[in-house]
């Protein structure tokens, strides 16, 4: 763990020196026990349960409007959440340019504004289907 603050963690978990209170206040309340039953023991190696868990088959379940999120720097593979997101029937996906694992800290302007543009298109897609349900009616 000593060596992956400084040379893992800094790079591609969270980007900020030093790191937001808030990030170094939830990790000081990750259980290690459940995070290395799911994970194992290694950042670069998944052994834990979580090795075995694949629900890519029931992406295509999810209908409702769907915005992935992921980063230049981050721990996800952004070509990974890229394929994600073109598995879903109604998604986008943002890939933040200076982000890391926490680009909501890391690359804030653009996170935000991917995120509210994201959240205004899905109000006004639901504003526009209601009027179109209320002019089916007129």
């Amino acid at each position: 763990m000593e060596l992956l603050v400084p040379n893992f963690y800094c790079k591609f978990f969270c980007r900020l020196q030093p790191w937001p209170e808030v990030v170094d206040r939830a990790l000081s309340h990750l259980n290690t026990d459940i995070y290395n039953l799911l994970q194992g023991p290694s950042e670069f190696s998944i052994t834990g349960t979580l090795a075995s868990w694949d629900r890519k088959e029931d992406l295509v379940k999810i209908k409702v409007p769907t915005l992935i999120i992921g980063a230049t720097y981050d721990t996800m593979n952004p070509e990974y959440l890229q394929w994600m997101a073109s598995q879903l029937e109604n998604s986008s996906s943002v890939i933040c340019p200076n982000g890391s694992h926490c680009a909501m800290w890391d690359d804030q302007l653009y996170y935000f504004s991917k995120l509210i543009e994201f959240i205004k298109n899905v109000a006004n897609q639901k504003e526009d289907a209601e009027n179109l349900d209320n002019n089916l009616f007129v």
